[in-house]
């Protein structure tokens, strides 16, 4: 082998490596845009639900809800199973006749994408309603679905 046809043959083997990686980087912009859409979904899920509490809309609220028989909710040593259990209890523990129900805020939100259709969310939640403020902490468990990101599993602590 010549001199020439060495130098091509090193040359196009050197090349392999950046052109097998082009593909892979290009997919993995893709699946951060990906990720950084399916994390700003999630966060407008949890937006649009302190804005609806907030506009004292409970049923607004459970719109981030999954309506589903399955949905779980675990809190102060109560598990709930359904979306209906779930409404019942915001509205006797939030909602009762000539009560408001204060000024939430969810805080420190830490999204987790834990794949393309499930995601771990954690934070802190205050809510400001006489006689005393209120604040905790919860976990939440998301799945994609046909209707959009919806929380599956909340699981909310009291301080």
């Amino acid at each position: 082998m010549n001199t020439f046809a060495l130098f091509l043959l090193l040359c196009a083997a050197s090349a392999l490596p950046a052109c097998a990686g082009a593909p892979s980087s290009h997919g993995e912009r893709a699946a951060q845009k990906s990720d950084e859409a399916d994390r700003a979904a999630i966060r407008a899920v949890l937006d649009q639900q302190v804005d609806a509490w907030n506009r004292g809309d409970l049923e607004g609220f459970m719109r981030g809800y999954w309506s589903s028989n399955e949905l779980t909710f675990f809190s102060g040593g109560t598990k709930l199973r359904g979306w209906r259990a779930t409404l019942q209890r915001y509205r006797r523990q939030y909602h009762a006749e000539g009560q408001p129900m204060g000024h939430l805020q969810f805080l420190d939100l830490d999204i987790q994408l834990l794949g393309p259709r499930s995601a771990l969310v954690r934070g802190e939640w205050r809510l400001d309603r006489p006689p005393k403020p209120m604040s905790g902490l919860f976990t939440l468990i998301f799945r994609k679905t046909p209707q959009g990101w919806k929380i599956i599993h909340d699981h909310t602590s009291r301080r």
